[in-house]
């Protein structure tokens, strides 16, 4: 089976990365729901209880701190569908034929500003959520930024083949 063009691996894939972008948007559409809800509803004497069943912290259940996880997964989702958005931008060129079109570089560099941003910040909202409930979570170390730091990393160095690829094949259509 080809990789690349119509009918392709490539073509394949991107009626996957439709379907996940579809149901990445309708996840996002209820969450916004939930935080809206989380506005309007009235929170009187609710806890959450952060760790095992039973046995886990009890935490009161305030307005802004609903509010804060409600919003952290609507920013995840919506970073996540801004991703597979991409993908599919550059799943489109593969499909046509064309891996090394001038605007998948960009496309490449904005996936890896967005996977960085999403790292940091589920590592941030980790690391605060285990001080608010000690014993519950272990706080984030260093050490788990290790592969999803690599990931990003890896993104832009794609990035890189990318624009060498497109500037490869600036400089042959010159030369035909």
């Amino acid at each position: 089976m080809r990789t690349l063009g119509p009918g392709s691996v490539s073509s394949l894939l991107k009626i996957g990365l439709d379907v996940a972008y579809g149901l990445l948007w309708i996840i996002l559409g209820v969450l916004l729901l939930a935080f809206v809800a989380a506005i309007l509803i009235p929170l009187d004497n609710l806890v959450a209880e952060v760790g095992e069943p039973g046995a886990g912290n009890q935490i009161p259940l305030e307005r802004p701190l609903l509010l804060f996880a409600v919003g952290s997964f609507c920013a995840y989702f919506g970073a996540f569908a801004l991703i597979v958005g991409r993908l599919r931008a550059i799943f489109r060129t593969l499909t046509l034929g064309d891996p090394f079109h001038p605007e998948n570089v960009g496309r490449m560099r904005q996936i890896g500003l967005i996977l960085a941003s999403v790292t940091g910040g589920v590592w941030l909202w980790q690391t605060w959520a285990a001080r608010l409930s000690p014993g519950a979570m272990e706080p984030q170390g260093l050490g788990e930024l290790l592969t999803p730091a690599f990931s990003v990393l890896v993104v832009f160095v794609l990035a890189e083949v990318f624009r060498e690829g497109a500037r490869l094949r600036r400089e042959a259509e010159l030369t035909i």
